[in-house]
């Protein structure tokens, strides 16, 4: 994998920090308030209730008490900022974030104080063939940055590009001369970089920082208590939890890692589908039975109202009509949705192996392109996100797929994709809950969290270690 996995500490909302491992009040007494082995018994459960109590105390005033004292610290000007900026070259477009962290004043643990978040589009992969004007999309993307990140700070500032599944379905030389050309970019950037800051990020990295990211920011990093963690991307999917026996799963064993948190570890099963991002399956779908160069293609996805359409994939554009069917009629065009749920499956299924059988088990958070299709129909609030269903899923599929709607052309295919993958392709029942989230306490879902606290913390132990 690109990234050794470092000690990565916790964080919560509220900043809490658990008590020191082992903190024990030692303590007894000789003999007891009488001469009885009645009073002497009923000494000693008063000492084990009282040593109790102060023990939760203590954890009480740790959790309560750090914070107030980190923000005094702050305010007093004791914190020196700690600064890291992850691009994020994604299928559809690319994204920078740059972090802001101190040390926590009790602890030392990084504490996430700011970050921001700018986008553009389309992804590196578009510039296919055109590397010097792909890496100049990240140069606009870096200059924002520079906004964050204190000019006397920039050299020792960690800068990473990591791309995801859209240069990974480029022909290796077309991936390879966007990335050079990144390369050139970054050498003159001012911030800190080494001959690994810019690489296409292998999926099992996507994946864990992405469920680290999730856990982190609610508070969950203990391991037995984690949630799963998937992120719909346009070229793939993720998939990562903590099985909960993994010896009832020996197909997993290949797909497991071992993930250092606050103070142990999580053993976590990940995998990323490449293929089975929105897009790709898009593609798939649009494609079906259709010649090798063709661009203006007809779908039984897509309502017979639809003409010609603009879908873009990769370096190609491609031109979407819907494709009449003997449910639709002029008065009502629908899409023949068991046509179109039989070609997604047909496309989609094979790419899901292992399928993560155990999923269902977990508690599970949904980001990305799940958020996103579950507010542009109403299924979650679109600034707090919110909780659904599966089935919940499949009802708005088959609703959607029933209506002409000339302004979002594609979203029959999505929804029977994502009803098929959480249903068919991951095992889940039509009554399991999706939490969907944007941010959490205001901070992206992004696996570029999870990257910059394993590139800062691992700078830092390496330093420890000279």
């Amino acid at each position: 994998m690109g990234f050794e996995y470092e000690l990565l500490q916790q964080q919560d909302s509220s900043e809490r920090t658990q008590p020191p491992a082992g903190s024990r009040r030692k303590g007894g007494s000789k003999g007891g308030g009488g001469p009885g082995g009645s009073n002497l018994r009923f000494s000693f459960i008063c000492l084990v209730v009282s040593a109790s109590l102060l023990i939760f105390l203590l954890g009480a005033y740790t959790d309560s008490f750090h914070p107030i004292i980190d923000g005094i610290a702050g305010r007093l000007g004791y914190h020196e900022k700690i600064y890291a900026v992850v691009i994020d070259a994604g299928s559809t477009g690319s994204r920078v974030l740059a972090f802001e962290f101190h040390h926590g004043t009790l602890d030392g643990r990084l504490v996430l104080d700011y970050e921001l978040f700018e986008q553009s589009k389309p992804g590196l992969s578009a510039f296919a063939g055109r590397p010097e004007e792909g890496a100049a999309s990240i140069g606009k993307l870096l200059d924002l940055a520079k906004r964050v990140v204190p000019e006397a700070k920039l050299s020792q500032t960690p800068l990473v590009l990591k791309a995801t599944a859209g240069l990974r379905l480029l022909p290796p030389a077309q991936a390879e001369a966007l990335l050079a050309a990144c390369r050139e970019l970054f050498k003159s950037s001012g911030f800190l970089v080494n001959a690994q800051s810019v690489e296409i990020m292998d999926g099992t990295d996507e994946g864990i920082f992405s469920w680290f990211t999730v856990n982190f920011l609610l508070g969950k990093l203990t391991g037995r208590n984690t949630v799963a963690a998937l992120d719909l991307g346009g070229g793939s999917t993720q998939v990562t939890f903590a099985p909960r026996d993994v010896s009832q799963t020996p197909l997993y064993k290949e797909y497991m890692h071992r993930v250092p948190t606050f103070s142990s570890y999580v053993e976590v099963f990940t995998n990323s589908y490449l293929g089975a991002g929105l897009h790709a399956i898009r593609h798939a779908v649009f494609t079906h039975r259709a010649a090798e160069n063709q661009t203006k293609l007809s779908s039984e996805c897509v309502n017979p109202i639809i003409h010609e359409k603009l879908f873009r994939y990769g370096t190609g554009q491609y031109y979407i009509s819907g494709k009449d069917n003997p449910k639709a009629t002029a008065e009502n065009p629908v899409v023949d949705y068991e046509l179109c749920a039989s070609i997604v499956k047909q496309k989609l299924l094979p790419t899901l192996k292992p399928k993560p059988v155990t999923l269902k088990q977990h508690e599970i958070s949904a980001f990305s392109y799940f958020f996103d299709r579950a507010i542009e129909t109403g299924l979650v609030d679109p600034m707090q996100g919110g909780e659904t269903t599966v089935g919940e899923f499949v009802s708005k599929s088959r609703e959607v797929c029933a209506e002409a709607n000339a302004d979002q052309p594609f979203m029959c295919v999505d929804l029977v994709f994502i009803s098929t993958l959480l249903e068919e392709g991951y095992g889940l029942k039509a009554k399991t809950p999706l939490k969907l989230y944007k941010k959490i306490d205001g901070h992206e879902i992004s696996w570029a969290l999870g990257c910059a606290y394993n590139i800062l913390t691992s700078r830092e132990n390496a330093m420890k270690h000279k």
